[in-house]
Parts: structure tokens; sequence; C-alpha cells
């Protein structure tokens, strides 16, 4: 069985045990970055692909007539033609679940040090500011408690559970949102209520067709004056544009964003400039505890043991 692991740096920096994957196999090809120009080459021969980020489109099913299982090292998974694997009789799995604790964390991480001014108080320590002051103190920037404000969530899966969690353990009111335009639903509110009472609004939903652009000029009008935004969810909900035109004249406190519509930025981002107030942009790192990658891939493991055993699990395209 050639198993073919094809952006294994993009989990690994060295500090995972592969033991799930060893031994399944002895006949594993590791490659810690592959190219478009190099797809057709290396998975020629493989049975199984163990992709995070590489497309896998038409032509790759093409390339690779003993394919069998695609394990995407990841939840989304839509860089796989899923119509493209439905037809070479393919099974696609991905991965649920193995980041909770890691991005609940890290939201938490973004809504404290926006609330508090983190980034701003170090910067005045840096520059000798609290040296020079008469005080014990540095008031120079507002800090605001959690308590008693609402935390408004928008995707309630299992990250926006588990977000909720925290929020209440904080003493927040949480909301959750109602699908943008859906049917009332016990304890949920309407899309527009949530961006209208949310001091925080979170990002939990995946990019589709329905939530691209989820978040634009018009939605942060109708935002609390002075909420904060966070999106560790993907970059293409939110009109990074209209975000950065709002964190400039004021309209949001802040912004914590872990995720861009393209990752790296190659082409720049507006989200990149210095000059753009109380923002936190972090380099997709929100599910990246070493905690997490190993679950993730001792999931991928379990996958393929399933795949092989007659009993697949984990199945978004056969």
């Amino acid at each position: 069985m050639l198993g073919v692991f094809l952006d294994r740096d993009s989990l690994d920096r060295g500090d995972l045990d592969f033991s799930a994957l060893d031994t399944l196999s002895d006949d594993w090809r590791f490659y810690g970055v592959t190219r478009p120009d190099d797809l057709a080459e290396r998975i020629c021969d493989a049975r199984i692909i163990v992709s995070n980020k590489v497309v896998i489109d038409a032509s790759a099913f093409e390339a690779a007539p003993k394919l069998q299982l695609i394990c995407i090292a990841a939840t989304g998974y839509n860089n796989v033609d899923l119509e493209a694997a439905r037809r070479h009789g393919v099974t696609v799995c991905n991965v649920r679940g193995y980041a909770t604790a890691s991005v609940s964390q890290h939201v938490f991480a973004l809504i404290l040090s926006l609330s508090i001014h983190l980034g701003g108080y170090r910067r005045a320590v840096m520059k000798g500011e609290w040296q020079r002051s008469p005080h014990f103190c540095l008031l120079d920037y507002p800090i605001e408690e959690l308590a008693g404000k609402t935390l408004g969530i928008i995707g309630h899966g299992e990250l926006g559970h588990a977000v909720a969690r925290l929020g209440e353990a904080f003493g927040m009111h949480v909301l959750i949102s109602e699908h943008r335009g859906g049917a009332p639903r016990p304890g949920r509110v309407a899309f527009e209520q949530v961006l209208a009472d949310a001091d925080v609004l979170t990002l939990h939903c995946p990019l589709t067709a329905q939530t691209r652009g989820l978040i634009g000029t018009s939605e942060i009008q109708q935002m609390k004056p002075g909420a904060v935004l966070i999106n560790t969810a993907r970059g293409g909900i939110v009109d990074e544009q209209a975000l950065v035109d709002a964190l400039r004249d004021g309209r949001l406190a802040g912004a914590g964003v872990d995720v861009l519509t393209e990752e790296p930025p190659l082409h720049g981002n507006p989200l990149l400039a210095d000059d753009i107030p109380n923002l936190i942009l972090t380099p997709h790192i929100a599910w990246a505890s070493r905690n997490a990658r190993q679950r993730l891939l001792d999931a991928i493991g379990a996958n393929i043991g399933a795949f092989l055993a007659g009993t697949p699990r984990n199945v978004v395209s056969t």
C-alpha cells in the first residue's frame, strides 16, 4: 500500500508522533511541500493520499489510477473536487473536532487582549512610558471587563458551543445567531439582532456560497459602535477592506483575525497595513497547538485504518 503525505510541513515541525501512520504501512512517502507541478508525479502510484491544503482537482484523479482514499488533514475539504472523487470511486474523509480546545482558547486570547489593550500597554512599557510616569500605573488605554457583555456567535457547531461555554464562564450573555434569513429555531436569535446586540461578535461558520462576504460594510454598520469582531473561521467570510475602514474610523473598537482570504497573503491584503488601530492579526494558528496537531494526525491514522478494515469513517464523499 503506497501512501503519500503531500504537505507534511503544514502539520509537523518535528514534534509529532507518526506511529498512527507508520503502523498501517511501511510504504509511505512524505513530502514537506507539494507544488502543483509536482503533484501528478508524486501521486501516480498512490493508493492513499493525505493532504492538508494541496488541491486535488479532476486532473489529479486522472494522474492517480490506483487511488482509493483521500484523507484531508483538516475539517474543510474545499481543496478536493468531490464530484471527480465520486466519478473515480475514491473515498474522501476529513477530521472533525481535533482543534476545539485550541481554537476556543485562541478566540479568548484575542478577546482578552483586545479588551485590555494588551498590545498598547506592552508597547508603552517598551517605549519607556511607564518608566517616565509620575504614577505607579498607566491608564492610557481603556480596559473593559467581559462580565455582563454580550457575546454573539455566528456558527454553532462544536467550536461555537465551546466558545459559548467559555463566554458563559466569563459571565457574558451569549447569543447564538440564526442562519441569515433562516426560520426561527429554539435558542437562536435572528442574525440581524445578534449583530445589533453583540459587544463581541465571533465567527465559527464554514466558508460557503451563503457565508462568503457575510460580514461587510452593511453588517458592520448594524453592529454596536465600539464592538469587537473575531474571525478564526475563514477569511472570505469578512470583507477585509470594510473591516479595515471600520477600525480606522473607530466604528469598531477592535478586531482579532486569524484567517485571510488568501493564505499566505502573497499578493498583499488590506489587513496587513501597519496603521490599523487595535487589530491583532495572527497567521492561521488558532488550530495549531501541538496537542491539536497530534490529535489530527492520530485521527488520520484512524480514518485510514477504518477504511482498510472496510468500515470507513468521517466520509465526506464516496
